[in-house]
């Protein structure tokens, strides 16, 4: 088991015995962000810290199932001018000695930012995604007409009503150097924002492949009569399943099957892949993240077939180290910086290459040998550089600079 790691004392004029507080706040914890929420929880908890969860919720549910014994608090979300409420009752929810905002959105980075004016509490702001990339990017543009901006301010429904609208995330980028610190997941995010590399890591304790049985596994999720592709995820069109499935129907191997764990709850994607692919297709439905690793076991490789975009190209996918801390062999992409994260431990092509896919997983299950050196290799490199013990020690050395600072 990893030990403890050293806590970093950031209670303003605090004995080293205070217990240290830190609040995550999360745009929506029915989105993705809350994944990225919870792992930094997961560090801070190791670090020592006392952690709570605090986000709107713009959805029916949780978007992930959150660690044992972290604190969430979901205020429900809206739009203006009701938003104006939520805000009020999220700001005096806030009760860490730090602030940690994830994502740099008006209903996470603004409000802590207030927040911070107010009660002079350190702030880092953490990032996970290009938040604008999924918009267009740079070539997005406002641009109405008079009479079009006044129906999205008035209107009810408006897009202006919306907290999280582009033209607010636009405004938010340019706040990115208000915040004590930023850390970021990808080397592109650290190119165009700066911060400190803090890439996606693994609890390689609970993600143990000595801990769990492939065969049971498969047999237990109905997987035994397959040969399993799993993608671990939600499936969006970014993430290059359409190759993936692509590739399976030039193999036309009766006894291969991409198994998808958790679904994506956006929109219909899912049911759109199932109408043309199913016959390939096995959905699972979420797990907890401690039941994650007994459903990872079940996989024979682990996909990850990233398209060559914007969006793909600032994200860290954290099914890499899924695969990689269960020793499974990754079969991935030349996109952003997975080249770097797996390295020569797994299997790459090209984006957008549902060929060269095929090639490779007919090259994987012919050479099983082969496969299964490379997945130990992906499991010590994990532990070694995606770990949250890894991340843990990336992360106290920042906390413990803010901490000396707001000290003075």
């Amino acid at each position: 088991m990893t030990p403890p790691l050293h806590r970093v004392n950031l209670s303003i004029g605090a004995t080293a015995l205070t217990p240290l507080k830190v609040s995550l706040v999360v745009s929506d914890l029915a989105g993705g962000g809350a994944v990225r929420a919870f792992l930094l929880g997961q560090v801070l908890q190791k670090l020592g810290y006392t952690v709570e969860v605090v986000g709107f919720l713009f959805g029916s549910a949780l978007y992930a199932v959150p660690p044992d014994g972290m604190a969430i608090k979901a205020i429900p979300g809206c739009d203006y001018p009701e938003f104006l409420g939520a805000a009020r009752t999220l700001l005096n929810t806030l009760s860490g000695d730090l602030l940690y905002a994830v994502k740099p959105k008006p209903t996470s980075f603004g409000l802590a930012l207030l927040n911070r004016l107010r009660c002079r509490r350190p702030l880092l702001l953490d990032m996970d995604d290009w938040e604008l990339s999924w918009h267009g990017g740079e070539s997005w543009r406002y641009a109405p007409s008079p009479q079009q901006f006044a129906r999205d301010v008035l209107k009810p429904g408006g897009a202006l009503r919306f907290p999280d609208h582009p033209l607010y995330l636009m405004g938010m980028e340019r706040l990115v150097g208000w915040a004590d610190a930023l850390t970021v997941d990808t080397t592109f995010l650290q190119q165009r924002f700066g911060g400190v590399y803090l890439p996606n890591g693994k609890d390689t304790d609970l993600f143990d492949p000595q801990a769990h049985d492939a065969i049971a596994s498969r047999q237990r999720y109905g997987l035994a009569p397959y040969r399993v592709l799993m993608f671990p995820g939600a499936p969006r069109p970014h993430k290059g399943l359409e190759d993936l499935l692509a590739a399976l129907d030039r193999l036309n191997q009766p006894d291969l099957r991409l198994v998808i764990v958790g679904g994506n709850p956006y929109d219909d994607y899912d049911d759109r892949l199932m109408q043309q692919w199913g016959r390939w297709i096995i959905k699972l439905p979420k797990f907890a993240v401690n039941e994650m690793p007994a459903v990872l076991a079940a996989a024979h490789v682990v996909v990850v077939p990233q398209r060559d975009t914007a969006i793909a190209r600032a994200q860290f996918p954290l099914k890499l180290t899924d695969g990689m801390a269960m020793a499974k062999p990754v079969l991935s992409t030349r996109v952003g910086d997975i080249p770097m994260i797996v390295g020569d431990t797994g299997y790459l092509v090209d984006a957008n290459a549902p060929d060269q896919l095929a090639a490779q997983i007919q090259w994987i299950f012919d050479h099983p040998a082969e496969a299964s050196r490379k997945g130990l290799a992906a499991r010590a490199k994990c532990v070694e550089s995606y770990s949250t013990t890894a991340m843990a020690i990336a992360l106290a050395p920042i906390l413990e600079t803010i901490g000396k600072r707001f000290a003075r």
